[in-house]
């Protein structure tokens, strides 16, 4: 079975789902296909609190209401979707899911997001949102008065653990080599600051607790000895990935395999546009997103009008 769309966008997170209410409110025949459920990233948050004109919603309360947004313009929304093939060709855009379907479109954007680089030990993904965060921006206010650790060595863990500092009683930093690599201005900053105590040559092995993170297991590796540190929260700033496996093939891609695009959200394919987490951009917030998906769906309207003309 054939289907053709005006555009397709691939990711349901909140960059997908904001192109996706932009181009169905400008009667622009779309589908967004996601490869897992509605809302990406967001629906792990589990309070926003920062999002313009809301005081406070989950990030899978925020994700229904875009997605029902999206729906009453008239958008497609296909969950949990398996892609066979896909083509992004300048005269070829095309998509073959598992099912046989062949789903064909003029246009192409994609908001497929990234994930943290995870530690990948027991009880991280348990905890994950509950007590185990990503992202200092997002949830450093419920951490208010509380003890935290703060995982990595580069400029953004030191960066962040010092911004933690305005609300943790105390930060200890966890980093597994035998020295950081941030610049020196970072560094001093946080070996100097009097709420951080720093732990080097140590990992963490192990995530515990109830409803909530309650402690970790330490390693020090260089004398193999380990400790059950109590905490109240973790932050993971270890890097990060974009979701653009299989992009390579066609598309720019910087040297962090993020999607290289000029100022209107286009890529080097024409009628192929990128937002969200997966392109090359200094900050990853929901509000960012949503800038990225409205202004890759007005570039993909533009350019499908002057391909009409």
């Amino acid at each position: 079975m054939n289907k053709k769309y005006d555009v397709v966008v691939l990711g349901a997170g909140p960059a997908g789902l904001t192109a996706g209410i932009y181009l169905s409110r400008a009667r622009q025949k779309t589908l967004i296909l996601s490869d897992g459920p509605v809302g990406g990233q967001m629906i792990l948050t589990h309070e926003i609190a920062n999002y313009p004109g809301v005081e406070s919603i989950s990030g899978y309360q925020l994700a229904n209401i875009m997605k029902k947004q999206a729906q009453s313009f008239g958008c497609e929304i296909i969950a949990n979707a398996s892609i066979q093939k896909m083509e992004l060709m300048p005269l070829n855009k095309s998509f073959v899911l598992d099912d046989g379907t062949r789903i064909e479109s003029d246009a192409v954007i994609l908001a497929t997001g990234g994930r943290s680089r995870t530690l990948g030990v027991p009880g991280e993904a348990q905890f994950k949102g509950r007590g185990i965060s990503y992202c200092a921006t997002c949830d450093g206010d419920f951490f208010t008065d509380k003890e935290i650790v703060v995982v990595g060595g580069g400029n953004s863990a030191l960066d962040e653990a010092v911004s933690l500092t305005k609300y943790a009683s105390k930060v200890t930093i966890v980093h597994m080599l035998d020295a950081f690599q941030a610049s020196q201005h970072a560094i001093e900053e946080a070996v100097n600051h009097p709420k951080i105590d720093i732990r080097m040559e140590t990992v963490i092995t192990a995530f515990h607790g109830e409803e909530s993170l309650q402690s970790v297991d330490l390693k020090q590796l260089k004398t193999g000895e380990t400790e059950v540190f109590k905490t109240d929260g973790v932050f993971i700033f270890i890097g990060y990935v974009p979701n653009t496996e299989g992009f390579d093939c066609c598309l720019d891609l910087n040297e962090r395999q993020e999607i290289v695009v000029r100022t209107d959200l286009s890529t080097n394919v024409p009628g192929v546009f990128s937002a969200g987490d997966n392109i090359d951009k200094l900050y990853r917030q929901v509000t960012t997103a949503v800038g990225d998906g409205t202004v890759a769906a007005l570039t993909a309207i533009r350019y499908l009008t002057e391909q009409k003309k």
